[in-house]
């Protein structure tokens, strides 16, 4: 036995030091910079994830401690410095590198403290209350407007200002306190909640993150009382998802007191109702060595009342018919400079923080949305009789159910994990805040559809309700991110990360750094003679969950072998293969899923909790299927007869477009 592993090792070895030398030698230079030249992922949205408030700081400062060895010379500590600017400890990030990275995930976060609870119970049975006998959802919905009464109510709750400093007029509320709040919101009315998102997720959260001292105190009082209204205007006719395209251009004025903006934006939530609005333009700037003109994407703070400043008429829109949504145009209006938000030139950074902080919130509401049409579900399945039985008791209607169940559990696993995590100042969660939106809006879609089906005809009249949430969803996988933007930029955020550590290595190779490259070296040689089945997770979660969190080990490990194999193949033409990388950030969602479940209900066993063992029947039936998911994809993208259909698929679509319609003759011939 152990001189045939031992000749198996010697026979593998050899190829393991060619995979080593191809790593290194053709892969490195060739693919890492050129991956953030995608236009999908701008270099700039990729690396932008700084430290956000004081407790991110000491987080960042103590991950740096233990980083860090205790003793170096001058010149260690600038190749330490090196290669701190591309170490990440993000669960995401590394699982592209084959690690495990606990410490962010594991064990699941339990941030808020008793006085916190307490404090936000006390706001949840009266905003519930106030949405139950209050509000009329599909009035809204029929009218096209949130009525003045529901508005002021709202306000009266403390439901503008959320998340605003009590020292500004506002609740004060964490992350994770705001999450359950959204949940009641979006569980109830989506177009109220994205009213209230539009508002403070990402209207004024600008001036939070980013405000001067006197910006705050100007504006954040009367926007948490919901005097002021606040709109988020980035969205152009030719600028979507390529946000840094934008044409709004604000030209400072000859005096130095004012930039003038002209242009428009589209689909802009609250835009017929704001009074605030944190707007992107291009700021004209001269290059002091080269004296030629740059545009500078810049955020600004702007006020109806400024002047200059209209919005057309609402739009018709297929859903979210109760919140408002304009068109806004600028037409030499007058900006004071004092109102630029974030520093000239700082538009994208403020643009995709602003983003990124405020997608907890949509994934927290989207799991209070899936609650409703659960309950909804069963409340019609259990009293609906067909074929002398109630159809709770058949199984297609059970697994609709369970399935349906099992989406809500995980997607309110990854908002909890992502709001908690921001909370403990966690600096770095671009990825996971992605994920989650792009889980929960398909996810919330899916169970929404499983609840019309279940319904059968009255699923699909209005008296039920669902129709209408329904057609509020649509958008939750387009706006704020399109899922398959978000996607690509999750993959080629990590295929990055993983070209930066191997430009190490490369650097390693070439100083014969030995420590290194043995190190290298015989993690490739595990791996070839099949000694490696990833890391071991059983001290990270329950005993009964060890056979699910197998299937995560494994899933890990695969996947960053085949990343490399990927990179290795493709180099840097990778950003071209989107159906490649389309699935890669489809593995990447299901481990992340998966590992988010198995934290949660280990945390349920630890502490407990009486619906633990339930918990853990949903995360086993996930964890499996989502290992099966995750081994066809991996295998698909390596396959050549998936890259053969692919080319044909490229083929088919270019043919399409040139007819402008379908291309196959009609079967009766005219």
């Amino acid at each position: 036995m152990n001189s045939s592993f031992v000749n198996t090792a010697y026979r593998r070895a050899p190829s393991c030091v060619s995979l080593l030398n191809r790593v290194v030698s053709c892969r490195t230079a060739a693919t890492a910079a050129p991956l953030a030249q995608s236009p999908v992922t701008p270099e700039s949205l990729i690396n932008e994830q700084g430290s956000q408030s004081k407790e991110s700081k000491d987080h960042e400062k103590t991950k740096q401690q233990h980083l860090s060895p205790t003793k170096s010379s001058s010149n260690e500590k600038a190749v330490k410095s090196k290669k701190e600017l591309q170490t990440s400890t993000s669960f995401v990030m590394n699982l592209f590198r084959g690690q495990f990275y606990p410490n962010e995930i594991f064990p699941y976060p339990n941030v808020l403290n008793e006085e916190q609870r307490e404090n936000v119970k006390m706001f949840i049975d009266p905003l519930w209350k106030f949405f139950e006998e209050k509000n009329d959802a599909a009035k809204n919905d029929e009218q096209g407007k949130i009525p003045d009464d529901v508005m002021n109510g709202l306000k009266e709750q403390g439901a503008f200002g959320i998340q605003v400093p009590i020292d500004y007029g506002g609740l004060g509320l964490t992350n994770t306190q705001a999450a359950r709040l959204f949940e009641i919101a979006s569980g109830h009315d989506l177009g109220i909640s994205v009213c209230m998102g539009a508002h403070q997720s990402i209207g004024f959260k600008g001036i939070i993150l980013f405000g001067t001292e006197a910006q705050k105190q100007k504006y954040l009082t009367k926007l948490a009382s919901g005097e002021h209204i606040a709109a988020f205007a980035l969205t152009e006719p030719s600028a979507g998802s390529d946000v840094a395209s934008i044409k709004t251009k604000a030209q400072l004025s000859s005096d130095g007191k004012h930039y003038i903006l002209n242009g428009s934006k589209i689909w802009i939530s609250n835009g017929g109702i704001a009074d605030i609005f944190t707007v992107f333009a291009q700021v004209p700037t001269v290059d002091d060595k080269t004296g030629q003109t740059q545009n500078k994407m810049t955020a600004f703070i702007v006020e109806r009342k400024f002047g200059g400043l209209t919005n057309g008429q609402p739009e018709k829109k297929l859903g979210i018919k109760g919140s408002n949504t304009t068109e806004v145009y600028f037409e030499d209006c007058k900006v004071p400079v004092e109102n630029v938000l974030g520093g000239v030139g700082n538009g994208f950074k403020v643009a995709v923080k602003i983003l990124n902080n405020g997608r907890f919130s949509m994934v927290a509401g989207l799991s209070g949305t899936m609650k409703m049409a659960i309950r909804k579900s069963i409340d019609f399945a259990k009293n609906r009789r067909q074929f002398g039985r109630t159809i709770d008791t058949y199984g297609n209607v059970q697994e609709k159910l369970a399935r349906m169940e099992m989406r809500q559990y995980m997607t309110e696993s990854l908002a909890y994990l992502l709001a908690q995590n921001m909370d403990r100042g966690i600096p770095e969660y671009q990825c996971e805040a992605a994920i989650g939106k792009i889980f929960a809006s398909e996810s919330a879609w899916f169970v929404l559809d499983e609840a019309i089906q279940i319904h059968g005809g009255m699923g699909f009249m209005k008296a039920t309700g669902l129709e209408r949430v329904m057609r509020d969803l649509r958008i939750f996988r387009i706006f704020e991110g399109a899922n398959d933007i978000l996607r690509l930029f999750v993959a080629f955020t990590g295929l990055q990360y993983v070209g930066a550590h191997l430009r190490e290595l490369q650097q390693a190779v070439k100083s014969f750094n030995f420590n290194v490259i043995v190190g290298e070296g015989s993690k490739r040689l595990r791996r070839g003679i099949g000694m490696t089945a990833g890391p071991n997770l059983n001290e990270y979660i329950h005993s009964s969950l060890h056979p699910s969190g197998t299937l995560l080990s494994k899933s890990i490990d695969q996947f960053g072998t085949t990343i490399e194999q990927i990179l290795i193949k493709y180099g840097k033409t990778i950003r071209d293969e989107q159906f490649i990388v389309h699935r890669i950030g489809d593995v990447v969602i299901d481990i992340y899923s998966m590992a988010a479940g198995l934290s949660r209900c280990t945390q349920s066993f630890k502490n407990q909790v009486p619906t633990a063992v339930h918990e853990s029947h949903l995360v086993r039936i996930w964890c499996e299927e989502a290992y099966d998911r995750i081994n066809q994809n991996l295998n698909l993208i390596q396959n050549p007869a998936f890259v053969a259909r692919t080319k044909l698929m490229t083929e088919l679509a270019r043919e399409l477009v040139d007819k402008e319609s379908t291309v196959p003759i009609h079967p009766l011939g005219f």
